[in-house]
């Protein structure tokens, strides 16, 4: 089996694209078991660099290549090896190229490699003052750019991302800096239908809010999106009349007085209120949001 598995890999890199193509397949059907996945591992040495050069050509081998590599980051080990080899680096290049067919599986891959440590680190471009933060950037703006209505949406993996990286105090730091202003940017993503988008939105600030001790006046700066992100899944969807209202922030009350769909994700809801916790333990939050006379309940929510 060994030898077999060996040739196969060499048909990798071979000259023929039919020959490529098949190859490639065979190695994603591989990916697919776990019998296949402790094959692979023990030849990753030749697998992963292997797999990794396929992504650059056309989608009939990319994206069986990508596929096969999403599978094999699973495994912490092959996912560190990747690390290793820069795979952050040539999923972040091949991800920007205009003429891209795996965008939504080079965000997949980047969610499992920013699982490790290690990964994070090469993310976030620790060891590069001067770009550090770049590919955080970039992978923000193409996160709240692309839309999250459409059927296919590529990009709304980059929330695992964001909660993988804002669980390192360096992450929660580039997401905080007001320069930036990319906290601001993926708090307004709350507001998609799509699950996974409000699900990383939700984790994200939840991780945000634990510098509150040190970075409340940036939390407070966007106060604006942040308060109906937080108290909107625990308010429930019942409508209230704009004297229930009348006691707290405009952009709050607002969400209040309009039909909407309640937050039923437990995960979420548990998630705001630990954020709304971290807040409120700095004795910060907003006056107006606690009154007792308040009717809307605020300070049974909390």
């Amino acid at each position: 089996m060994a030898n077999e598995l060996e040739e196969l890999l060499d048909f990798l890199c071979s000259p023929s694209p039919s020959v490529k193509k098949a190859a490639v397949d065979i190695v994603r059907g591989l990916t697919g078991s776990e019998d296949g996945l402790q094959s692979l591992s023990k030849y990753s040495k030749i697998a992963l660099p292997s797999l990794a050069r396929l992504l650059s050509e056309n989608k009939e081998v990319s994206e069986p290549a990508a596929e096969a590599l999403v599978n094999l980051s699973q495994n912490s080990e092959l996912a560190g090896k990747m690390v290793q080899m820069g795979m952050i680096k040539t999923a972040m290049d091949l991800l920007y190229k205009p003429d891209s067919s795996i965008t939504r599986l080079l965000v997949m891959l980047l969610v499992n490699l920013t699982q490790l440590d290690y990964g994070i680190s090469s993310l976030l471009q620790v060891e590069d003052e001067q770009i550090q933060g770049l590919y955080v950037m970039k992978l923000v703006r193409s996160f709240c750019r692309s839309s999250s209505e459409a059927s296919d949406d590529p990009f709304e993996h980059v929330g695992s991302i964001l909660v993988n990286i804002s669980k390192k105090e360096a992450g929660r730091k580039i997401l905080l800096d007001p320069k930036r202003g990319l906290l601001k940017q993926i708090v307004r993503q709350f507001d998609s239908s799509n699950y996974l988008r409000k699900k990383g939105v939700s984790g994200t600030i939840r991780n945000c809010c634990f510098e509150a001790e040190h970075q409340l006046q940036n939390l407070l700066l966007i106060s604006e999106f942040l308060w109906p992100a937080l108290l909107l899944p625990v308010a429930g969807n019942k409508v209230y009349k704009e004297e229930d209202t009348s006691k707290i922030p405009l952009e709050l009350a607002s969400a209040l007085r309009i039909e909407r769909e309640p937050v039923d994700d437990p995960e979420i809801r548990i998630q705001a209120l630990e954020s709304i916790y971290l807040i409120t333990l700095q004795g910060s939050w907003p006056e107006s949001l606690l009154v007792s006379q308040w009717s809307t309940g605020t300070a049974s929510w909390l």
